[in-house]
Order: C-alpha cells, then structure tokens, then sequence
C-alpha cells in the first residue's frame, strides 16, 4: 500500500506537538501503539544563573495555557527558597486567582476541546466537530461555555491585573491588593457560573448514560493515583502534602513536596523527549501513577464544598467506593473539580482577609532551596530551585503536570489503539478516538517539553516489518 498523508481539519484539541505510531500485525490488527513527544524543551537549563526572584515572571512563557500555574509554582518554591513564609492575605489572593485559572481551564476544556467529541460525536465530520459545530448545534450552551471561561479569567485579572504571563505573585506575597469593587463583581456572577458547571455535569452524565459501553473498553486500566491533600485527606489544589494510593485507594505515602526526590524517580524511553515519573519503591513500570482530575480524585476520600462533595460521592460510588479507572471519567473528575473551585472562591471572598492591605514578607531567613508545588489544572507541577547566596539560581528542575501523565497516555493510545482497530481500514474516526486518549488527559505538551514553532498531530500506521503504510494527520 503507499503511503497516505491527509490533512484533517480542525486542528487537533491538544496543545502540543504530538506523534502516534502504530505497529500493525499481518493480520490487521494492533501488535502496539505508541505515543511520542518528539520536542525537546531547554527551560530548565537557561533558567540557571538567573535571580530567583525573576523566576515567577520568566515560567509563565513555558505555556499561555499554564501561565498562573507555573506563576504561583515558581512564587511558592521562591518563598521557601528566600525564607520569607507569605501573610495570609496574600496566601487567599494567590489561592482565589488558582481557582479562576482552575475555572477557565477545565471549562474550556470540557466545553470546546472535549465537548464536540461528546455532543456531536467521535465520528463526526471533522469539519465540524469543533466549536463552531457546538455553537450550531446549541447557541446557548456555546454562550455559557464562553460565559464560565470568561469568568474564571476576570478573576485572574481583577486579582493580579492581567489573564496572561501575570506578575503578581512574588517571593513572599503578592504585589496587589484585591478592591472591594472587584470582590463584589466576582460575588455577583458566581451563582450563575455554579449553575453553568451544573449544566456540563448533566450534559456529561446523560452522554455516558448512552455510551457505557465505550467509556467500559476506552483505556480503562490500573495504575496508583497522585495529588496534594488537606491533613484530613480532602480535595486541595493549591498548598498541602502530596498522597500517592496504590490501584486500590490504599495510601502508598504521604509527604511534603520537598522530599519528592525520595519518592519519585524519572524513567526514559528512547522514543519520546518526554520523561516517564514513576514511584521509586515499585520501580517502573509498577509504580506509575496518575495526576490530574481522575488521579486527584482518586487520591482524596472527601471534598470540603457541599456541592463539589456530593457529586464526588455520586463519582465514586459508580465503582463502590474503589478508584474510578476509566479514562473518559477525566472529563466527569474535572467538572466536580470545577465545581469545587467555583464554591471555594465564595469561600475565599467571604474570608474579611481577602480585603486585607498586608500582602508582603520583607523579612528573609536565606534557606537556598525550595521547591514549590501546586495543582495545576492538568496534575500536579513541581518547580524545585537551588540557589547561591546571592538568589542567583544554580540549578532547576520541573516536573510538569503533563510529565507524570506521561506513561497513562502512551498506555491509553496502545489501549484504545488495540480496542478499535481490528483489520479494517484505518478511518479519520480512529484517529479522533486515538487523539481522544490522549485528550481526556488535557495534556500541555508545550509545558512538558517547551518547543516553538506549529504542532501537528500525526499517526503513523506501519506493518508487521515496519514499512509505513498508511499516515493520518491533522493539523498544519
């Protein structure tokens, strides 16, 4: 067969440059699929020799998807690493603009990045399994998608002036404090968001009430489950121990992210940029895990919001209380998590600290090492900086939300892979379902490995002797 190349618009829902290779048996079917990242990312070693205190405004550029995230994780490790612990005041400002970075990211990510496969279906025309397909299908659901994501950065920009590569955050506080206007401006609109993410979770449940059987077989597999806790084990996505559980919700450990070294470790394969973090007392592959909604979820026993905390008990009871494994259930983890940070901006707002003018630590007790860990919208980010006396930065190193997902993708592509392709022709559907593996995910691919330039998505089919028979792509 000669090789095919077809473009299929729109360009893929991922932010990366992703490629997918899948080694075909003679018969027609999937001997294994992989999942590359074949872009190289240098952050890391250009940030060395640079002032600790410029890491919170040069991170955000790894991604205008992630900027927030990797803002107040650069902040958080800058803190430790000058020894100057923030007030409280600006503790609640940085946590009230996570929640709208938590808002805007997981509502765009349900809505127009996941939400056509689920409302207009896995194999719909490409041509408009897209936004523009969902504002023609229901106008009014695309206006309050739109709406959420508005919402979640106004709240970034009233806390910290600007949605994108903000400056607020600094080693020891915030350098803005929040205006009584902007609190009641957020108060207003926030019921109406609830009833928005409230909406995305019935649109959510009514698909999967259809599509049991695909959400069954889709990359449903074991793995242990990672995310930051409060001390009595609830939802927390921005400061906290992390937790680790094993494939059965039993707690494999418990530490401050400053001891992450003892407990993860960094594998790699040589067929992606991209490193593979695993659990250092199971070895790899036995210890991987997973981060982001579905792992975080699985990590927790409770939520601490009325709201949130009743659908995540509705979420667990669907496997009796064990972790949930399917990994079409990202999309239902993440609106609970949405939920969550909806209600925990009421609680922030209500705080009368919220208000306060004390926003600064200018006191330093020199510690020289820090690392600085959060929940961002995609997993667990850990940014770790040593520094000499100076503040000047000797070495970095970030494990990105992305890099912990990395063997549950490539297990989801070969899953999925293998589940729908049985000899047949190779159609633009299984491409979609392939790339859906990987969407479920949300990764940032950009963040994880920090390349420039256009990223296409492409699968490659090959047979059982490794001759390129058939590629699909979709993108520029």
């Amino acid at each position: 067969m000669v090789a095919q190349k077809i473009k299929i618009e729109p360009v893929t829902r991922i932010e990366g440059h992703a490629k997918v290779t899948i080694n075909m048996k003679d018969d027609g079917t999937v001997e294994h699929a992989y999942f590359h990242v074949n872009e190289f990312r240098g952050f890391e070693k250009f940030c060395e020799g640079r002032m600790v205190y410029e890491m919170p405004t040069i991170t955000p550029r790894i991604c205008g998807i992630c900027p927030v995230s990797h803002h107040l994780a650069s902040a958080k490790a800058g803190d430790i690493v000058m020894g100057a612990p923030p007030p409280r005041t600006a503790t609640l400002l940085r946590e009230l603009m996570h929640m709208g970075q938590i808002i805007q990211s997981h509502g765009m990510h349900f809505f127009e990045l996941a939400g056509p496969d689920l409302i207009l279906g896995f194999d719909a025309d490409p041509a408009i399994r897209n936004v523009v397909g969902l504002i023609q299908a229901d106008a009014g659901l695309a206006l309050k998608a739109v709406a959420l994501r508005k919402y979640g950065q106004e709240i970034i920009r009233m806390v910290a002036g600007r949605r994108i590569h903000p400056t607020f955050a600094i080693p020891g506080g915030v350098n803005k404090a929040l205006l009584p206007a902007d609190r009641d401006t957020m108060l207003k609109d926030l019921d109406e968001m609830i009833g928005i993410i409230q909406v995305g979770l019935q649109l959510f449940k009514g698909w999967a009430a259809k599509n049991q059987e695909d959400i069954n077989k889709f990359a449903v597999f074991q793995t242990g489950y990672f995310g930051l806790v409060t001390p009595e084990n609830g939802l927390e996505l921005y400061q906290g121990d992390i937790r680790l559980v094993d494939k059965a919700g039993k707690e494999l450990e418990k530490f401050d992210a400053n001891n992450y070294l003892d407990v993860v470790a960094e594998h790699v394969e040589d067929w992606s940029y991209l490193k593979f973090p695993y659990y250092k007392k199971m070895g790899y592959p036995d210890g991987v895990y997973r981060v982001g909604p579905l792992g975080r979820l699985n990590a927790i026993d409770h939520i601490d919001t009325p709201l949130a905390n009743a659908e995540f008990k509705e979420y667990r009871a669907m496997n009796n209380g064990m972790p949930i494994e399917n990994t079409l259930h990202y999309h239902y983890a993440r609106l609970i998590e949405t939920l969550f940070a909806a209600e925990r901006v009421k609680v922030l707002l209500d705080d009368p600290d919220i208000l306060g003018k004390d926003i600064m630590n200018t006191r330093q007790n020199f510690k020289g090492e820090g690392v600085g860990v959060i929940e961002a919208p995609r997993g667990t980010l850990l940014h770790h900086y040593i520094a000499n006396e100076s503040g000047q930065l000797e070495k970095v190193n970030l494990i990105v939300s992305t890099g912990h997902n990395n063997w549950a993708m490539s297990e989801a592509v070969d899953s999925v892979a293998k589940t729908y392709i049985d000899g047949n022709e190779v159609t633009e559907g299984l491409l979609n379902r392939v790339e859906a593996a990987i969407r479920a995910h949300d990764p940032c691919l950009s963040c994880s490995t920090h390349a420039v330039g256009q990223m296409p998505m492409i699968v490659e089919v090959n047979d059982s002797r490794g001759k390129l028979i058939k590629t699909l792509r979709r993108g520029p």
